[in-house]
């Protein structure tokens, strides 16, 4: 089947809440040879771009959406046993993402993919307070700190965050990577709030920590307490 056409017919499926029908393309995909990671990139990750999409225009009704991010995280799951084990890096992330089921979801994704490829993943989601998170980075030792899928309402809080890290040096090696969510929808955003790294997908985040595990932003870059810094200089 063409690739516009299953995308079309697995999108159907979702937004009428049909579980056999999804269940089915999946193990359709599956049984033809593609890998869980193909089916995560390939299918779900743009199936779940078009009903965001959708959603935030007013092209879809709630019922629909809901049906459709149920539906997928429930897919989600179940595929999740069936992604290749990468040896263990024994290196630590801590996920967040937006306080939403679809970022969520999509953060899911992410922190799936980042689990097979051999990172010891804490998955913590959306709503966590900063004091937490600060905390928690500490305890664990944590070598990145994944932000995907973010929600423009919570930019304030994440660009606190990532100045107060940088304020007090908790995890001093630690590696800042955003991707998803309104990072996709701005321009130049994660260079602004003075993220490490950026990536659009799951699959692009995952390689963007892979293959650039020193990468941090310098100064220059940073924007995020600039204001604060400059006069506690002066």
């Amino acid at each position: 089947m063409p690739k516009e056409a299953l995308l079309e017919q697995f999108f159907t499926s979702l937004i009428g809440g049909d579980r056999r029908g999804a269940r089915a393309i999946v193990d359709e995909v599956i049984q033809a040879g593609c890998s869980a990671e193909q089916v995560l990139a390939r299918l779900f990750w743009p199936t779940l771009e078009h009903v965001q999409d959708l959603y935030r225009h007013d092209q879809m009704t709630k019922l629909a959406h809901h049906f459709a991010t149920r539906l997928m995280r429930s897919l989600v799951d179940q595929l999740q046993p069936r992604l290749a084990q990468a040896p263990r890096r024994g290196q630590k992330v801590l996920m967040i993402c937006g306080p939403e089921e679809p970022e969520e979801l999509a953060a899911q994704m992410a922190a799936d993919l980042m689990d097979a490829d051999g990172y010891d993943v804490y998955f913590a989601g959306g709503g966590v307070a900063n004091d937490e998170i600060v905390n928690q980075l500490g305890e664990m030792k944590a070598d990145v700190l994944a932000v995907f899928s973010a929600t423009a309402g919570t930019l304030p809080y994440l660009r606190q965050l990532i100045d107060y890290l940088h304020e007090i040096g908790v995890c001093p090696h630690l590696q800042v990577a955003v991707g998803g969510g309104v990072f996709n929808r701005a321009e130049g955003l994660a260079e602004e709030i003075g993220a490490d790294l950026w990536a659009a997908t799951p699959e692009e985040f995952v390689a963007a920590v892979s293959n650039q595990p020193r990468h941090r932003a310098d100064d220059a870059q940073r924007t995020v307490g600039r204001k604060r810094r400059s006069r506690q200089a002066a």
